[in-house]
């Protein structure tokens, strides 16, 4: 039994290894098509990324927002829900954020601060709460709902930060939040904020709560049998609607990094596809926090490196989206396996 377990661990664990590596070596031919040497558009990619002090802080401050948006995806996936609403969510904490960095002012930073990475979370709860409550009362699936808020909540921000909460500058923004709520830069001249530590501890705080506790438990049974685990007097519907918010309190903190440690306003368009790219770091992460922290450094990784490869070389940048899109293709395609597999037992 326990080598059994110990060999599923292994595989889980192998399963984004393998994916990785083919992709990259997929990659080495679109390299070589171009005429580069596969080997030092790697090591240009390496170094660029992690071979300094400065290169890896810029390489996790890439990695943060995707740390908040694949635990998002993460969490909602072990109770049985797919979160695509994650961008959406993202939005709306961002801005809940914001508007509490500049609005309150006089206010202690110990007190500011706080004030606005829980409105952040607030904002993203509430957002993907909705979804969940539609999909526990009215049995509306949440991939077409979430899909949908992510437009209402895009469309409105842009309308609040051009419109009534518009900063006064030519740029579609808000006023710039108060220093007292702002993140402190870890490594300057890097970007890279305490935003690292929050989502740090928001994946150890998703862990507790998914294998620690007895709300985990059942967020978990939901995940696996939804109609067993409400014959077992597990609550479905209340745990879906618990799920889906603390899956947009996560996204929301995406946002809030975002803006209290980069942007320091709220701007519009801002995200750059960060909740969608959340979807692939929990996939890749295999859903699990610790595996989701890794592959968004991963990812983070390739986004820092691919700028260098692409300054010092004449492989272009684009070449990191087609290898990102081939490791998702080959861990995607490992679960088509498994349930080809699983299929062909049960026939």
């Amino acid at each position: 039994m326990q080598s059994k377990i110990r060999a599923i661990r292994w595989q889980e664990i192998a399963t984004p290894l393998v994916a990785v590596l083919l992709a990259l070596v997929i990659g080495a031919g679109f390299i070589l098509y171009v005429g580069e040497n596969p080997l030092a558009a790697y090591r240009i990619l390496f170094v660029e990324s992690l071979g300094s002090v400065r290169n890896i802080a810029t390489t996790l401050q890439r990695a943060t927002p995707l740390m908040f948006t694949g635990l998002a995806v993460a969490f909602s996936y072990r109770a049985g829900l797919f979160n695509i609403g994650a961008e959406g969510q993202l939005y709306m904490g961002a801005f809940a954020a914001a508007w509490v960095g500049f609005t309150f002012t006089g206010l202690p930073r110990i007190i500011h601060l706080p004030l606005a990475i829980v409105a952040g979370m607030i904002g993203g709860g509430l957002w993907g709460a909705i979804p969940g409550f539609l999909k526990a009362k009215l049995g509306i699936h949440e991939v077409i709902n979430t899909i949908m808020l992510n437009f209402i909540a895009l469309y409105l921000t842009d309308w609040l930060a051009t419109g009534p909460f518009h900063g006064g500058s030519w740029v579609p923004e808000t006023a710039r939040i108060r220093a007292t709520a702002a993140l402190t830069r870890l490594y300057p001249p890097t970007r890279l904020t305490t935003g690292v530590y929050l989502a740090l501890f928001a994946a150890f705080l998703a862990y507790l709560i998914l294998w620690k506790t007895r709300q985990g438990y059942e967020l978990r049974a939901v995940g696996l049998n939804p109609q067993a685990a409400e014959y077992g007097g597990i609550n479905v519907a209340r745990n879906t609607v618990i799920a889906m918010a603390i899956s947009g309190a996560l996204a929301g903190l995406a946002g809030t990094e975002q803006i209290l440690g980069l942007h320091q306003r709220f701007i519009v368009r801002f995200s750059a596809d960060l909740g969608f790219m959340g979807v692939a770091v929990a996939l890749l992460g295999k859903n699990h926090p610790v595996g989701v922290i890794f592959a968004a450094i991963l990812f983070g990784a390739l986004q820092t490196g691919s700028a260098a490869m692409d300054r010092l070389t004449s492989v272009p940048r684009e070449l990191i989206t087609i290898i990102q899109a081939l490791i998702i293709f080959f861990v995607a395609a490992e679960y088509l396996i498994r349930r080809m597999l699983r299929m062909k037992e049960e026939a």
